[in-house]
């Protein structure tokens, strides 16, 4: 037969889920609600007992056409006449169920590897549930946490196989962060085919509402998504001639920016915003994001000063900024010098899009998964990677995340996963005087607002306005240290501003940028 597999729903039947509710009645109001698989799985009781409940979930699922997949138990799967049967590493391998249940019933297979994958397709599975992808309360054993890049880096492995085999993601998978899942998770040739939910559906207070938000939000496109439509073919000539008119659309379209920043730096945040030609707001309560988002421009978190509260309100903005499809830029600020620093990033990289990350080696080092990065406060600290490492981890990242990924250094590097640059401008007194690196977030986050077609270029612009004016202070005979710097540094800003206003793009023979050629990237 035939599945949908878009909303899957996994019961459970404990108390800490199911609460005071029938279990029959929460399935019949989420196939009522859109569900398009029902599985089965009780760990606990009997067999009889198994069978009875088993007799009156088909009953309902085979009223709204609906599947009903027994997990693991094949007798019962059987006995009921299921539709099909679920089967975990650790139960009956599916070519002995296959033998048992006959060719008509469906089987599935839940993997954790690539290797697990190959050998249940190889035994004759059905479909594929690709977990845990997130932590859940009943499961926290990090070594079986896949991410979004652990379900692509599968679904990539089983796109060249002769037999097709859908596939759905589990583990920890909610209307909050489904589409990010969706999204993320996909390869170049294969996408999942749906998602497996439990706490989402089993625990919620309206199963039909959660069901039906669920069903909405996994058959259409994400409002985040702007790819855009960029053009890989074009040189780097191209982009630096297209440069100067997306600093003039900046200052034409004067594009919100919307920073939630530390204390210490918001002044100078909002100068260098005015002074590009955007329209600063320094707002760190999410409550204030989906009115904000709905202004058209683009939000800036910056992990400067993060307590949870903070990340809280972090979510909230990403999020509302997500739905209306406008641009967040993430910058993980001292990503690795801290467990709760460690746990933001986490949270935030689940549950939110960014179109943009910023963030130094030691910074990007944690989000690509090396944890034990400990970083020393908030500085990069000592590199050890050579620069065409660090043009690798961009790119790798840039690749998983589905972004644009900045590292900020002596030299920067920019990549969205197929074009990769080496960014050699800027001036010493950028890290001589307080944040400067959350103003460079800032100045990005304007130009994505006012360019969508292409994030990279909208990207590069911003580093060379930026770099390119701190060069042009540094050598102003009224700029004797950092302290006369800042001014001049802003004043350059606005001048930078004003030629690409008068079409002149002069200010771009001081470009220094390089294509980086990256072919198979070693190991980080």
């Amino acid at each position: 037969m035939e599945i949908d597999y878009s909303v899957y729903l996994v019961t459970d039947s404990t108390p800490a889920i199911l609460g005071k509710n029938h279990l029959e009645d929460v399935v019949r109001a989420a196939v009522e609600g859109g569900v398009t698989v029902v599985q089965y799985r009780d760990k606990h009781s009997d067999t009889g007992d198994l069978i009875r409940t088993a007799q009156s979930l088909r009953t309902i699922c085979r009223q709204h056409a609906v599947p009903l997949i027994i997990n693991d138990r094949v007798d019962v799967a059987l006995a009921v006449d299921a539709d099909g049967v679920h089967l975990g590493q650790t139960d009956m391998d599916a070519i002995t169920a296959r033998q048992i249940v006959g060719s008509k019933m469906t089987i599935g297979v839940t993997v954790s590897s690539l290797a697990e994958a190959m050998d249940a397709v190889e035994a004759g599975a059905d479909y594929l549930g690709i977990g845990t992808v997130y932590a859940t309360p009943t499961k926290e054993d990090t070594k079986a946490i896949l991410g979004t890049a652990g379900v692509r880096d599968i679904l990539g492995g089983i796109t060249g196989l002769e037999k097709v085999v859908p596939t759905v993601a589990i583990g920890g998978i909610n209307a909050k962060n489904i589409l990010h899942v969706m999204f993320k998770s996909q390869a170049m040739r294969k996408r999942l085919d749906g998602v497996a939910v439990v706490s989402a559906i089993m625990a919620a207070d309206d199963p039909k509402a959660a069901a039906q938000e669920l069903r909405r939000l996994a058959t259409q496109p994400p409002g985040f998504i702007n790819e855009g439509r960029p053009n890989p073919v074009k040189g780097l000539d191209y982009l630096l001639k297209r440069a100067n008119g997306v600093i003039k659309d900046l200052g034409a379209k004067h594009p919100l920016c919307h920073n939630m920043t530390n204390l210490v730096v918001q002044n100078f945040a909002a100068n260098v915003a005015l002074s590009i030609g955007s329209s600063p707001i320094m707002a760190n309560n999410g409550d204030e994001a989906p009115e904000l988002a709905a202004l058209g421009g683009a939000l800036v978190i910056n992990m400067g000063s993060i307590t949870p509260e903070a990340t809280i309100n972090y979510v909230r903005a990403g999020q509302a900024y997500n739905d209306c499809g406008q641009p967040v830029l993430f910058d993980p600020v001292g990503a690795g010098a801290t467990k709760l620093r460690r746990e933001a990033v986490k949270r935030l990289m689940a549950d939110c899009y960014f179109e943009v990350i910023k963030g130094n080696e030691s910074e990007l080092r944690v989000l690509w998964g090396e944890l034990n990065t400990q970083q020393k406060g908030v500085d990069s600290g000592i590199s050890t990677l050579s620069d065409l490492d660090k043009a690798a981890l961009t790119m790798k990242l840039a690749t998983r995340e589905r972004n644009v990924i900045v590292l900020t250094g002596k030299t920067d590097f920019l990549s969205d996963g197929t074009r990769t640059y080496a960014i050699k401008n800027g001036s010493g007194y950028l890290g001589r005087i307080t944040g400067s690196g959350c103003a460079l977030g800032t100045t990005i986050a304007a130009c994505l607002a006012a360019h969508r077609e292409d994030k990279l270029l909208a990207t590069l612009s911003g580093i060379l306005m930026y770099e390119i004016a701190a060069e042009r202070a540094a050598v102003r005979d009224d700029v004797k240290g950092p302290g006369t710097f800042v001014p001049a540094f802003i004043d350059e800003l606005a001048n930078i501003a004003t030629l690409a206003h008068e079409f002149n793009g002069s200010w771009l023979d001081q470009a220094k940028v390089e294509r980086i050629g990256i072919r198979e990237p070693g190991s980080i």
